[in-house]
């Protein structure tokens, strides 16, 4: 009899066809379909020859060719593909087996579908997978959530083709029913963090330093070479030595930037939830305001600026470029660690904040030397409230301050857009003082809501309202946050 599939993989596209021919590198054998049929042969006869694949050509098929308890991974586009292939599956599942939805599904579908398929007395785990095409076939970063009952059944695939860093797999367990896509959503988010602050470094130099991209190109190998130590910092070095016809190819690229809808679900997330995300909410900005090309070409006729002119040391500012970067990443780490904090409060998880940053040590595209001190802040003290209240996430915030408050000030008064150094910055600023204008901002919503205050010199919990004008009487609104 022929050996049964231990997993199989709905979805043979880039990622599904780079994945599966990693489970099968670590030894398992995987079953295969896909929707348009003929793919199934295509891969099968091609990249996969010779392996260990079972093709099938219908669903039935397909699910006949699994070992119990079935193990059926989902790479497909998110949103109603997915709810369509369960449907599908359903009638050919047993009790226990379980549906795994490894795209890029929003935290909410999954907390739903966890919900359905365990009223079927099935499983579900809704996985993100970080690393695109190269992760998914030399080891990403995976992020499981769901059904608890089934980590058990797929842990040992997972972490065996999971990126491994000093012999940790970077994949774990995350939490219940979304909790795994939730996390990956946020690294998404902070994904959209890392680049913008990367972008504003380039521009810096480009624009106001007048520099050239092979000496930015020089920079950006020094600082892969530090504490920056970083995928992006890396492929950033390479894009700016990369040459066509003997010109940077990447001045050649049209400046307007798209994105698929992560960053945005992340920032809406902290909304709905109550968190400060601004460095990440000003980088979906930034990819909006760049895609308003036409627009900003014409405004760049009539409204008029600073012209960038730079007087002082650019070696030492190219420090403080750099000392502006490694500040404004912490703050952008910082703030999507208090995201999953409040989420897991709000959702009932219990997330283990040091074992997340393990799993983006390797694999994903925010991979860097970074994230094992985030590990170790959160090893050192699991109730941290904030990334910049650890030893050395203030000692090294310290140390770029000066650089930092000179980049953004420099900027301004050039005429560079900074969003996320400045937001950055902004949010340290508010985070650190005891005492805000929200005093006023109260006044102003109870004179004409009556909305309601508290006082510093009464019990916190207990409001007041005041007829500020003479004519609007006691009576106040119920007390609510808006």
């Amino acid at each position: 009899m022929e050996k049964l599939a231990d997993i199989g993989l709905i979805g043979l596209a880039v990622m599904g066809e780079n994945l599966v021919l990693n489970m099968e590198r670590n030894g398992y054998t995987v079953a295969v379909y896909n929707r348009t049929v003929d793919k199934v042969e295509k891969f099968v006869n091609g990249r996969g020859a010779g392996k260990k694949f079972i093709g099938a050509k219908s669903m039935e098929e397909f699910v006949a060719s699994l070992s119990r308890p079935r193990k059926v991974m989902m790479l497909v586009k998110a949103g109603k593909p997915v709810d369509d292939f369960i449907e599908q599956l359903l009638p050919f599942l047993e009790e226990s087996d379980i549906i795994i939805d490894g795209g890029n599904s929003h935290f909410p579908d999954s907390i739903r579908r966890t919900k359905y398929v365990e009223s079927k007395g099935l499983k579900f785990i809704g996985t993100g997978v970080s690393g695109g095409e190269e992760g998914a076939l030399m080891g990403p970063s995976i992020m499981p959530g769901g059904s608890a009952s089934a980590w058990e059944h797929v842990k040992p695939i997972f972490q065996d083709i999971s990126a491994n860093v000093d012999g940790i797999a970077c994949c774990d367990w995350v939490g219940n029913d979304g909790a795994g896509h939730f996390v990956k959503m946020v690294h998404n988010g902070i994904e959209y963090g890392d680049m913008q602050l990367i972008t504003e470094a380039y521009y810096i130099m480009k624009n106001l330093l007048g520099m050239t991209t092979d000496e930015m190109h020089d920079v950006f190998k020094e600082w892969n070479n530090s504490e920056l130590d970083s995928y992006l910092i890396e492929i950033t070095r390479d894009i700016l030595g990369y040459k066509e016809d003997g010109e940077a190819l990447v001045e050649k690229i049209l400046d307007t930037a798209g994105q698929k809808g992560t960053g945005k679900w992340t920032g809406i997330a902290a909304l709905d939830i109550g968190v400060p995300l601004t460095l990440i909410g000003e980088s979906v900005f930034a990819r909006v305001l760049s895609s308003q090309k036409d627009e900003r070409v014409e405004a760049s006729k009539v409204l008029q600026g600073p012209k960038p002119e730079f007087q002082g040391d650019k070696k030492v500012f190219i420090e403080h470029i750099k000392q502006a970067l490694y500040a404004s990443k912490i703050i952008s780490y910082a703030q999507g660690y208090v995201l999953m904090r409040e989420a897991a409060k709000e959702y009932g998880w219990e997330l283990n904040y040091g074992e997340i940053a393990q799993m983006w040590r390797g694999g994903c595209i925010i991979r860097s030397v970074f994230l094992g001190k985030i590990t170790e802040a959160f090893n050192t003290n699991p109730g941290l409230k904030n990334l910049v209240l650890d030893p050395f996430f203030k000692e090294t915030i310290d140390k770029a301050m000066e650089g930092w408050r000179r980049v953004v000030a420099t900027s301004a008064l050039n005429g560079i857009p900074v969003p996320a150094f400045s937001s950055a910055l902004a949010y340290y600023d508010g985070y650190r003082t005891a005492s805000l204008p929200a005093n006023l901002l109260q006044a102003q919503r109870d004179y004409f809501g009556a909305h309601t205050y508290e006082r510093i010199d009464k019990p916190r919990g207990e409001f007041f309202h005041t007829n500020w004008t003479g004519r609007g009487g006691d009576t106040a609104s119920s007390t609510y946050n808006a």
